[in-house]
This record gives C-alpha cells, sequence and structure tokens, in this order.
C-alpha cells in the first residue's frame, strides 16, 4: 500500500511540477485566444485534430466552444476532425491513415479558419499533413505540443509546447490550455 501512496505522491509532484512552468506559455496562450476570437469574428470557424487523448482533448474543446464553457452565450463554430467515423474509414481506406485529417481541411477549411493539432510529440503524420495543408489554404494553424514541438515547432504560426516530455504530463497541461482558450475566448 506504501508503494501505490508514494507512487500517487509522485505523480501530483511531477504533474505539480510542470504546471508551475506553463506561466511561460501565457503570453502565447493569449495570443492564441485572440487569434481564436477574430477569426470567429470575420465568420470562420475552428477546426481540431489529434490522435488518441488528443482526439478526446480535440472533441473536448471542440464541445465547450459550441456549447459553452463557463458563460451563456451563443453557439460558436467549432469542429473536432477526430469524430466522423465513416470519413475517418474511407479516408484511412482509400488514401492512408496519415491523410485522415489532411483530406478534411483540404474539404473544410477555408482561408478564414483556425486549425488546432494536438500531438504531443509534434511529429505524427496525419496531424502534421493536416497543418501543411492548412498552411497552404492561408488559414491560421496552432499546435499544441510538448518535449521539442516537433515537426509542428515549424509549421505552425503559433505553437503551444508544453514544458515536458513525459505524455501524461503534456496531456494534462492541453486539457489545461483548451479550457483557458474557452475561457479567454468567453471574456469580456
Amino acid at each position: 500500500m506504501t508503494h501505490q501512496i508514494e507512487y500517487l505522491l509522485s505523480e501530483l509532484q511531477a504533474h505539480t511540477d510542470m504546471f508551475a512552468q506553463l506561466q511561460i506559455l501565457f503570453p502565447q496562450v493569449k495570443a492564441v485566444a485572440e487569434e481564436m476570437r477574430a477569426t470567429l469574428q470575420r465568420g470562420g470557424k475552428i477546426l481540431i485534430m489529434g490522435n488518441g487523448g488528443s482526439a478526446a482533448d480535440s472533441q473536448h474543446i471542440a464541445a465547450e466552444i459550441v456549447g459553452r464553457y463557463k458563460k451563456e452565450r451563443r453557439g460558436l463554430a467549432a469542429i473536432a476532425l477526430t469524430t466522423d467515423s465513416s470519413i475517418l474509414t474511407s479516408v484511412g481506406n482509400d488514401y492512408g491513415y496519415d491523410y485522415i485529417f489532411a483530406r478534411q481541411i483540404e474539404g473544410l477549411c477555408r482561408p478564414e479558419d483556425l486549425v488546432i493539432g494536438i500531438t504531443t510529440s509534434g511529429n505524427s503524420k496525419n496531424v502534421v499533413n493536416a497543418i501543411i495543408e492548412a498552411n497552404e489554404i492561408g488559414a491560421t494553424t496552432v499546435g499544441l505540443t510538448g518535449g521539442t514541438g516537433g515537426k509542428l515547432l515549424e509549421l505552425c504560426k503559433f505553437n503551444l509546447v508544453m514544458p515536458s516530455n513525459d505524455t501524461p504530463r503534456i496531456q494534462e497541461a492541453h486539457i489545461f490550455i483548451g479550457h483557458s482558450l474557452c475561457g479567454l475566448l468567453e471574456a469580456d
């Protein structure tokens, strides 16, 4: 039993240590929130994608934007590109898994939109391909990454790199940043 408590204390300490470093990202988070607001004001939409836990985060953040985070308001335009099983499986089958998001960006994204790619490494091929496609279209691109930022560091207009190499810590920070963006988006 003592080993389990020690494990939990160690995980909590790692979480706390990493979260204490997130303040360095706050100016960038503010800039991304302002860009999200400008995107919606000009009639654009927010497109979000990721794999695994990052897919779940994409859906979570899109739901907060379309529904509401904390403040009662009108629905805002956001789409998680992770939710349509028919598109994901048909594109995966016909073009390959590396293109499941890029093909959706090609069909759905416009220059007035903002595209968020969530990947702990910054190197997920399907997210990288989609960001490249979004850049070609002229959309604003945002990466939520960790470690070094990976390939998205050079590809995105904004790249919020979580100060950790530990996937669970990066994912915990991603949802905090996602919630923070939603809160700033709703702020008067």
